[in-house]
């Protein structure tokens, strides 16, 4: 990554609750209205900042990152949202940060092998280094420090929060809410190491391959991919997941400026 001055970090969230206090909490917003989207530019903790909702999906996030970067000139992105467990050790309330993304339902075959992105030669998409290992730290920090007093011993009790985790590596994307155990299986069997299913990250991370732009994903986990996937999944969102995000991205912008970073790879694929 370059110097903090010389960083305009794009955010996305897919739901505007995902994001919440962000955008209040810049300094200097300005808004602009493109693509039937709101760009939110300004600063975070000091970081020349522009958030933006996503929606939902694949298409959708991917229109919304190209926007980030061939309108608003954003020289690295941050997704940031929700999504379902992967694995059997990661629980609601523990915290995934991407070190590849793959979208698991890109099926060219026979043509290309499965998952495999047509043309790109690549199926795996790794998220930037020094963006990922920054990000993990300040959800770190935050579980660390401010976890106790951020979340609320009601909303504690009600997900069964007792010692959230910070867990890094493979995050699946698709055109799916995965809610039957019966699919997760098949996708962990076919996806060795998988941590997290979503529906947004794999393709702004094509995206980013594709432009040259760093870029980091980082997710709550909200639910165990399961039949009981959407019970209360909006309270958890509003009165967890978007805490986690503030503090976490917060966080994150504070030691962009207080720490300058070092120079960074471009993103890759794999």
């Amino acid at each position: 990554m370059n110097s903090g001055k010389n960083v305009r970090l794009g955010i996305i969230s897919a739901l505007h609750e995902e994001q919440e206090g962000l955008v209040e909490a810049m300094q200097g917003p300005a808004t602009l209205i493109h693509g039937m989207r709101n760009y939110a530019s300004g600063q975070v903790a000091g970081i020349d900042a522009v958030c933006v909702l996503s929606r939902i999906g694949k298409v959708a996030a991917a229109m919304t990152a190209t926007t980030l970067v061939e309108k608003y000139g954003v020289t690295h992105i941050l997704f940031t949202g929700v999504a379902g467990a992967g694995d059997a050790g990661v629980k609601v309330g523990d915290i995934v940060v991407a070190e590849s993304l793959v979208q698991y339902d890109m099926d060219a075959s026979p043509l290309f092998p499965r998952f495999e992105v047509p043309l790109t030669g690549l199926s795996h998409f790794q998220s930037d280094l020094h963006m990922s290992q920054r990000i993990a730290s300040a959800a770190t920090d935050f579980l660390d420090k401010d976890f106790e007093t951020v979340i609320d011993d009601a909303e504690r009790a009600e997900f069964a929060l007792e010692r959230p985790r910070v867990h890094r590596g493979l995050i699946a994307s698709g055109d799916q809410f995965i809610s039957k155990r019966a699919h997760l299986a098949q996708l962990t069997g076919s996806l060795p190491g998988l941590l997290a299913v979503e529906m947004e990250g794999a393709a702004v991370a094509q995206v980013c391959f594709e432009l040259g732009i760093p870029f980091a994903v980082i997710r709550t986990i909200s639910d165990n991919a399961n039949e009981e996937a959407a019970t209360d999944f909006m309270r958890f969102v509003k009165s967890v997941a978007s805490r986690y995000a503030f503090h976490i991205v917060t966080r994150f912008c504070a030691d962009l400026k207080n720490r300058p970073p070092q120079p960074s790879r471009e993103s890759a694929g794999v």
